[in-house]
């Protein structure tokens, strides 16, 4: 494809669930710059740093360009032609769960589609699961156990609309930086509104928290089955809703009553003071959101956590209105169009259940597929311990680095070497997993796919492609398509299109359905090429015209109609407990609407159906939709009512002498997953650009680590080397670090070696918030900084990390013995022949060592070797590597390591946007600017995405303490 002239192309974030429009422009000399479209509803403009970042990340190198078996290059013919030989082979001699599909929430739906249309309705085995498994399965089936359905009720307008919305478990200024920017817009406006951060850290979201619950780790289900007890001792019900819309309140009501206010203290960690006053609010606030994410989901008791908060949310009526409701965040970008196609070992394609067999039957029937799998697949966890022990004997990797990302990480990586057969279709030649692979498969890339994701708000956007896939690079779902043929199933694979694909999707979401099921977008089964081309967003479900919402009998309460009500709108708790004996006193708790309940025959503000217009861009015809569920009720289970689940809060102490602190793994706010996209940008590798440790200053001078330091964390399972990070934002006790780092960028930063594979038994999602370790300090002789122009393989040094940065790659490095040729470390280091223009400074009994090369009066790299943490600007040191440096006052100043008068040192970088560090910030702040804003106007900084204006907010405050003293 040859670009004639400069075009803007709609397309769609690819990385976390927000779901952003991006508008990707491509000018006539080939170069693609990025911003956020204006017209998407997600994010009418916003992008966050990594999303404004995304022209510096597909670039070609290290690109996977062609197809490779056992490390030579093959043809697409042949290399297709033995996958499906060996699947088939496996098939035929071990049946079909001898084989398993391990895929991701980075692949389009459409991919997603095809994929498990193979793997459950032709091979026959549901051994298809997928990354999103680590972090959402515990939402998934929460909201399966009380709603019958994997149904988010609400959307992201809700955030906006409400009074109080409390975080649990969610660093949304990092991680999902848009919907903290629309938050924080929306509080701006209304000053009145609340929020309610719980989280073991203070992270950056605390900014705007007017409350931040310090809670213990693991304590949600506690905190949340005491609100449920306090909502009924404090006559904040909704009865009539729990009468006509719910079952099994008494239970879940006697279950959480079990803790006295002491005993939820004790159990999360809190103050009662502090309990009492958030359950106040929350009993005094209908128009509540629960927002919830990883801290929630992974966890051993990941969809207990799910459960309580859904408990409170049915017990008060707050859920499919306005400003009001649950509201799972999730991960990935489309993980939720993963869920829609039934892309997890436990469930069928469009919301249908793989246990239940009139489903299987009806998928079966529709794909005229030779069989169907007739019971869960094994999910991740199980997955990959079947492939260590053999059960699984050719496995397919897609999008995903597992090696890195799972939990036991070594023990995967085990096992996939050791596996007979391994197919892996990336986009990287070298990824930790990449390398193990028999059959290596080029994918093409964000930019160079084309087909739909779905985000958290059930919204369905268009990805397109803007650029030609490289080599012989083709899409995921071209892929398996290939390979589905080749196994025999030839008609069955014969789309030539993702727009066929994604009209086969469509149909099967409304086939047989008559709004049986809630996930229905039927009426998109008839788009053609064209209409597919311009699909604008669209909120599901989107049914085709004439097709119920809900089934014949089941429709929503409306006015006075009360028919489908039960005879009495009082809820006997006594007669549901197990005990006659109930801990709290419950007269007169049903007496009266509380504050916030619905009135009997009225319907709620925003109802489901009343005056709904078309979507924007939606088929002719296209009868209205809901943007929301379950105000009216109308659940998916058998009798239409949400299920209460009777949850008791469990101890589970994972600590011991030898392991005394928890460590909560997440992420940070520049990079995303294992860095094989954001590692390409230089921009998002300025604010963190090395593994970390946060550790409590209690704790670090308990064992003797300093700010700084390098730090030995160790598990039962492995150790990592990271670097000391000493702050009080840290919970005492317990220890943070992020997960990106893999083998490709740092020595030992691989995290997920420390977890264990312990999982939450109803979801199968792994507890990673939740490991028992213990730190020390990494007796360290020498410590040294370095930039490069070229990649550097610092293989002498005990602890390396590499990091992109403008004109090369900044290195930081650690030595278990500082005996070393320092000269010849830097040549090794730096790449350069022994006969460059070296300049150096050693003084070796301070231990202090600068060496500096050039060519053609560029820098080719430079050294800094300290007895301690070296204290060189990064940021400077980096920025030399872009300019010329002929006069031997410039190179002598890149020796000695400081920045001249004329070119002030920026600092470490605060705002990624826009380059901006902490020392340009201080300044500004000492000219005057003594706000965020200010400093945006000065600057720009906190501008763009927002996720550094807590951070810029910091360094004002402590400019005004200096001031004072």
């Amino acid at each position: 494809m040859e670009i004639e002239e400069a075009r803007e192309v709609r397309t769609t974030c690819p990385y976390c669930g927000v779901g952003c429009g991006v508008l990707a422009k491509v000018a006539a000399d080939g170069e693609v710059t990025v911003r956020g479209d204006p017209d998407h509803p997600a994010n009418f403009g916003r992008l966050c740093s990594k999303g404004s970042a995304l022209a510096e990340t597909i670039d070609l190198d290290g690109r996977l360009l062609h197809p490779e078996i056992g490390g030579r290059r093959a043809g697409w013919d042949e290399a297709l032609g033995l996958v499906a030989s060996t699947f088939s082979r496996t098939v035929a001699g071990h049946g079909p769960d001898a084989v398993a599909f391990y895929v991701s929430g980075q692949l389009l739906t459409e991919d997603y589609y095809v994929a498990n249309k193979l793997m459950k309705g032709f091979i026959g085995s549901a051994n298809i699961d997928t990354n999103s498994r680590l972090c959402m399965a515990s939402s998934v089936a929460g909201h399966r156990r009380a709603f019958g359905s994997d149904t988010v009720p609400g959307s992201y307008e809700d955030l906006e609309l409400a009074d109080l919305i409390v975080l649990v478990g969610s660093n949304l200024a990092w991680c999902h930086p848009v919907l903290y920017q629309r938050i924080a817009a929306a509080r701006e406006k209304r000053p009145e509104m609340k929020i309610v951060l719980v989280d073991p850290r203070r992270t950056m979201t605390a900014d705007i928290a007017d409350m931040h619950l310090a809670i213990a780790p693991d304590g949600d289900v506690a905190l949340f089955t005491g609100l449920l007890a306090y909502l009924g001792q404090h006559n904040a019900l909704d009865r009539a809703y729990i009468a006509a819309h719910t079952t099994g309140f008494g239970q879940a009501l006697f279950a959480a009553s079990k803790l006295d206010l002491a005993g939820i203290a004790a159990a999360t960690g809190l103050g009662e003071d502090e309990l009492s006053r958030f359950y106040s609010l929350f009993a005094a606030t209908a128009k509540t959101v629960t927002v919830y994410s990883q801290g929630v989901n992974q966890s051993s008791s990941g969809t207990d956590k799910v459960n309580a908060i859904i408990n409170c949310h049915l017990a008060t009526g707050r859920i499919g209105k306005p400003g009001a409701g649950p509201f799972s965040v999730t991960g990935q970008p489309n993980a939720m169009g993963g869920r829609e196609v039934g892309g997890m070992a436990n469930m069928l394609a469009a919301h249908m259940e793989i246990e239940n067999p009139e489903h299987r039957q009806r998928v079966q029937r529709f794909w005229s597929a030779p069989a169907i799998a007739e019971k869960p697949g094994l999910k991740a966890v199980e997955m990959f311990e079947a492939v260590a022990d053999g059960r699984i004997k050719a496995l397919w990797i897609m999008a995903t680095n597992p090696v890195d990302s799972m939990p036991d990480a070594d023990a995967v990586e085990a096992a996939i070497k050791a596996c007979p057969f391994v197919v892996v279709s990336d986009v990287l030649a070298e990824t930790d997993t990449v390398r193990h692979a028999d059959v290596r498969l080029p994918a093409a890339a964000w930019g160079e796919k084309d087909g739909t994701v779905t985000n958290s708000e059930r919204r369905i956007s268009r990805q397109r492609a803007f650029l030609p896939p490289p080599g012989e690079a083709r899409p995921d779902w071209w892929i398996v398509a290939e390979v589905g043929k080749r196994m025999g199933f030839a008609e069955a694979f014969s789309h030539e299109s993702p727009s066929e694909i994604f009209v086969e999707h469509a149909a099967l979401s409304a086939f047989e359905n008559d709004g049986a099921r809630d996930f229905d977008i039927g009426a998109y089964a008839g788009v053609d090429g064209e209409g597919y081309a311009a699909l604008a967003p669209f909120q599901w479900p989107a049914p085709s015209p004439g097709t119920p919402l809900w089934p014949a009998g089941h429709l929503p309460l409306k006015g006075g109609d009360q028919s489908s009500r039960p005879p009495s709108p009082v809820v006997n708790v006594a007669e549901q407990a197990p005990s006659a004996e109930l801990p709290i006193s419950l007269e007169g708790e049903m007496a009266g609407r509380p504050e916030g309940g619905v009135q009997a025959g009225r319907p709620p503000e925003g109802d489901a159906q009343a005056g709904r217009q078309p979507e924007k861009g939606a088929p002719a015809g296209h009868a209205p939709t809901t943007t929301r569920f379950f105000a009216n009720g109308n659940f998916y289970t058998p009798d239409r009512k949400a299920r209460f689940i009777a949850i008791r809060p469990a101890t589970d102490t994972r600590t011991s002498p030898a392991y005394p602190l928890i460590l909560n793994t997440g992420r940070i706010r520049d990079h995303w997953h294992t860095m094989t996209r954001t590692g390409k940008s230089p921009r998002l590798s300025q604010h963190i650009a090395e593994p970390f440790v946060e550790i409590h200053p209690a704790d670090a001078q308990r064992y003797g680590i300093g700010d700084a330091d390098i730090v030995r964390v160790s598990s039962l399972r492995g150790e990592v080397l990271v670097r000391a990070l000493v702050t009080a934002r840290q919970r005492q006790g317990s220890v943070f670090a992020p997960m990106h780092w893999t083998d490709q960028f740092a020595a030992r930063g691989r995290l997920d070696a420390l977890t264990a594979p312990l999982t939450d038994p109803i979801s199968g999602q792994p507890a990673l918030k939740h490991v028992a370790v213990r730190v020390e300090k990494f007796a360290a002789k020498a410590f040294g900084f370095a930039v490069v122009r070229q990649r550097p393989a610092p293989a002498a040094a005990a602890y390396w990390a590499v990091a992109r940065c403008r004109g090369g790659w900044r290195v930081e490095l650690a030595f278990a013995d500082a005996d070393i040729d320092w000269a010849s470390f830097a040549r090794s280091l730096f790449g350069t022949p022994p006969d460059a223009d070296m300049l150096a400074y050693h003084d070796r009994d301070a231990g202090q060592h600068r060496i500096a090369a050039f060519a053609d009066d560029r820098l080719s790299g430079a050294l800094f070797v300290a007895p301690g943490p070296v204290a060189v600007s990064r940021s400077w040191a980096a920025e030399q590597l872009d300019g010329t440096h002929a006069g031997q006052r410039e190179r002598f100043r890149i020796v000695a390591g400081r920045a001249g008068a004329e070119r002030p040192d920026a600092g470490a970088t605060v705002c990624s946007c826009f380059s901006v560090g902490a020392n340009q910030i201080a300044a500004a702040v000492a000219a005057g600017c003594t706000t965020v804003e200010a400093i945006g106007s000065a600057l720009k900084a906190g501008t763009n995405c927002g996720s550094c204006r807590a951070e810029i907010r910091a360094i004002i405050q402590a400019g005004r303490v200096q001031a004072a003293e």
